[in-house]
């Protein structure tokens, strides 16, 4: 017998098979346990509401779909909002059918404009809260429209279908929740480890100098998303259980606090580089000594840090690192100050203090981060004591675009219902607004909106096919169950599949909807048709809307977002102190992942965008850094507002948001300029007098962060570059200072 024949016939190992199995449970298995979840809470609720004796079960059938998820956190706060907004249009649709029931066009403009105000609000929203928002509009238009046709029996109409909804809700969230059950909770755990663990990686491997520049930036762009997800997430599984519910506050924190420690260390990073950049070799030779000792702090017996419990073991490494570092830094510059250049003593001390702050405030806001995912491996902790939240930033005038866009193609098709009196004039404009509604969060809504019509075509084909094909045939529930198993089982794997989401979704809702059984069935081949035709037509207005009325996909709305992300630096200038860090933060990266999501094949606009964001980081941090300090100045006259060198630090400030709100050649020669003058005012400040410690301390800081504000401005790989003009391509030029005072970090 051959080798080749041989291995063949040998049995495989169970070792081996096991493995086959695991691997298999964990990606293909977990979809056919989606599958069947959806199924089975599909197929409950229609059963309920027939034994029930409701109206319309397929209500309940198409409210299953809308709100199954894979995860079970997803499937509950998906249903909360949907409670919540199912509950408001109910309330409002009331109030209009009550007034406007006798004037059907006074009742479709104040229904479309009701649409619009909650569209508005889900693309102002994010995550499910802007789910809440589509639901209070949708189901407004979705008993409003059918009640005013008979407004006697509205109230009783609205409870009913609320009833249906409620129904598919409850049974959504039972089977996922019992059934199999996917936490979001669990799948967090594993995240904060690897973000963690890839941070500490991407910390030592930058600090030894092993990370080029296109690296740096795909792991903050990784960094980014990781964020802007794990709040997603976090939001998510709030809704699982009390675990869930402890460790909230806790991990809202650690997300905050890895935002901030991010930006430390990319600001420290980028102004190390500036110094090479100007030849400030002391400086440089003074700090680097300090930077070789982080990456063995975030270590434990030599292993990297993993789990909660190690991470307790680094933050107190970084605690007692930092307790010691003030003293070493001040011998450090006490060193640097005896060997400095005659000509030129004060640049390097400037450079050295700069550096020395930021490398004190990122151990600080490193170990903090340690310190809070440390406390993750109790159940209680006083770290969940949290009050900053992560702050989404949307753009207002998009979100009031998509408002008035539902609320124009809403108005247009109930006109036309009016004009023609179509039978299914109320299934057109009532699908038109939640088709609206529902894409107008989506990056590319028309394409969504396209899928979903294509998704729907298919569906009035499978459809006439169960209804008029197998109905007939079959008798008793099971057999409803097992004729309805394969239509809906294509549309569910759809779903699952990211490419044929938008089919999916149009094929699952649709299908429950133009063929969804009732208690009595009845057999109208031309209502059927006409319902079908009414429901592509709208999502077919609904995308040549979504293309012709401003659509999202154009330059104009990533312009609108990226002005937006410059804008966060006057939001750090300008907003309270309590919660303006986290604004700012959240809000930046939040503005980041909206731009790349519209330009998901533009890596040269991505490049650029991630430049800007860290630009905007890069000043925004200083300025929020430099407002502290100045906030903790105890009450004397040398520090009044009106003294010369704190009207010098307002004017910089103008300038940087001018200069940031609407980037020019001349408003970034005022910026700099502006700069410079506010250094030159307080180090005459701190030459003028001896304040006592903690006073020169502070003052030297707030000197510090301009001067990295200076430098950032300065710094040749800045998206600023392009207005430097005759500066560009000279990058030597430093600040001068007198001989300053020992750095306090």
């Amino acid at each position: 017998m051959s080798a080749s024949s041989s291995s063949l016939a040998r049995p495989i190992s169970l070792a081996a098979l096991r493995t086959a199995v695991t691997d298999w449970a964990r990606t293909d298995g977990l979809t056919w346990v989606y599958l069947f979840k959806a199924l089975a809470a599909c197929f409950l609720a229609l059963g309920l509401a027939m034994k029930l004796d409701l109206p319309q079960p397929r209500t309940a059938m198409t409210t299953v779909f809308i709100v199954m998820q894979p995860q079970s956190g997803m499937v509950f706060a998906k249903s909360f909002y949907r409670i919540c907004g199912t509950l408001v249009g109910l309330v409002v649709m009331l109030a209009l059918i009550g007034l406007f029931a006798q004037q059907p066009e006074l009742f479709i403009v104040s229904t479309a404009i009701w649409v619009g105000i909650c569209t508005a609000g889900a693309a102002r929203n994010r995550n499910f809260r802007s789910y809440g928002f589509v639901l209070a509009g949708y189901t407004a238009a979705l008993i409003g429209i059918p009640a005013a046709q008979h407004p006697d029996g509205a109230f009783l109409s609205a409870l009913t279908r609320v009833a249906e909804v409620v129904l598919g809700i409850v049974c959504a969230g039972a089977v996922s929740g019992l059934v199999f059950p996917q936490f979001a909770g669990l799948q967090m755990r594993s995240t904060v480890r690897a973000r963690f663990s890839a941070f500490v990686e991407y910390v030592s491997a930058s600090l030894a100098g092993h990370n080029d520049r296109a690296r740096i930036e795909a792991t903050n762009a990784r960094f980014v998303a990781d964020i802007v997800g794990f709040e997603a997430a976090r939001s998510v599984a709030v809704f699982e259980g009390p675990d869930s519910r402890r460790r909230g506050g806790r991990l809202a924190r650690l997300n905050s606090e890895f935002m901030t420690a991010s930006t430390r260390f990319h600001a420290l990073h980028q102004l190390m580089n500036r110094l090479r950049n100007t030849g400030a070799a002391s400086a440089i030779a003074a700090l680097e000594p300090y930077f070789k000792e982080i990456a063995p702090l975030l270590a434990k017996s030599g292993e990297p840090v993993l789990s909660a419990a190690d991470a307790a073991h680094a933050a107190a490494q970084l605690d007692a690192f930092r307790a010691a570092l003030p003293a070493r830094v001040r011998a450090t510059r006490a060193e640097l100050l005896k060997h400095a250049d005659a000509t030129q003593p004060d640049a390097p001390l400037l450079d050295f203090d700069t550096g020395a702050e930021l490398l004190f405030r990122f151990i600080d806001d490193l170990h903090a981060y340690a310190a809070t995912y440390a406390s993750l491996a109790l159940d209680t902790h006083s770290r969940e004591r949290w009050i900053d939240r992560y702050e989404p930033k949307t753009n207002a005038l998009a979100a009031g675009v998509a408002g008035l866009r539902a609320a124009l193609v809403m108005m247009a098709l109930g006109a036309f219902w009016i004009a023609t009196a179509w039978p299914s004039g109320s299934t057109l404009t009532l699908n038109a607004a939640a088709v609206c509604a529902l894409a107008s969060s989506s990056p590319d809504p028309k394409r969504t909106v396209f899928q979903m019509a294509a998704g729907t075509l298919a569906a009035t084909f499978m459809g006439m096919l169960a209804v008029y094909g197998v109905f007939p045939h079959i008798d008793g529930f099971a057999l409803l169950c097992a004729a309805l198993t394969p239509f809906l089982l294509l549309g569910v794997f759809m779903t699952t599949r990211a490419a044929l989401a938008g089919y999916g979704v149009g094929y699952c809702i649709f299908f429950c909807f133009l063929a969804g059984p009732d208690n009595v069935m009845h057999y109208d081949p031309s209502a059927f048709m006409n319902d079908a035709l009414a429901l592509v037509l709208s999502m077919l207005v609904s995308s040549v809307a979504f293309a012709v009325l401003l659509p999202p996909s154009t330059p104009w709305l990533r312009h609108q977002l990226l002005v937006d992300l410059r804008r966060q630096v006057v939001l750090a200038g300008r907003a309270g102190l309590r919660r303006v860090r986290s604004r700012f933060e959240s809000g930046a990266r939040d503005l980041m992942v909206q731009i790349n999501a519209l330009a998901p094949d533009e890596p040269e606009l991505r490049r650029d965008t991630l430049r800007w964001l860290f630009s905007v980081l890069e000043v925004g941090n200083a300025v929020i850094d430099l407002r502290g300090e100045l906030a903790a100045l105890p009450v004397d006259a040398r520090y009044a507002k009106s003294t010369p060198w704190r009207v010098a630090l307002r004017t910089m400030g103008d300038a940087l948001s001018a200069l940031f709100g609407q980037p020019r050649e001349d408003r970034f020669e005022r910026a700099l300029a502006s700069t410079a003058d506010a250094i030159a005012a307080l180090q005459q400040l701190l030459a003028s007098f001896t304040p006592p410690r903690e006073e020169r301390h502070r003052l030297q800081r707030i000197l510090s962060q301009l001067h990295f504000i200076r430098t950032a401005l300065l710094d040749p790989q800045s998206p600023l570059e392009p207005l430097m003009g005759e500066r560009r391509g000279d990058h030597s030029d430093r600040a001068s200072a007198p001989e300053g005072v020992p750095h306090a970090t």
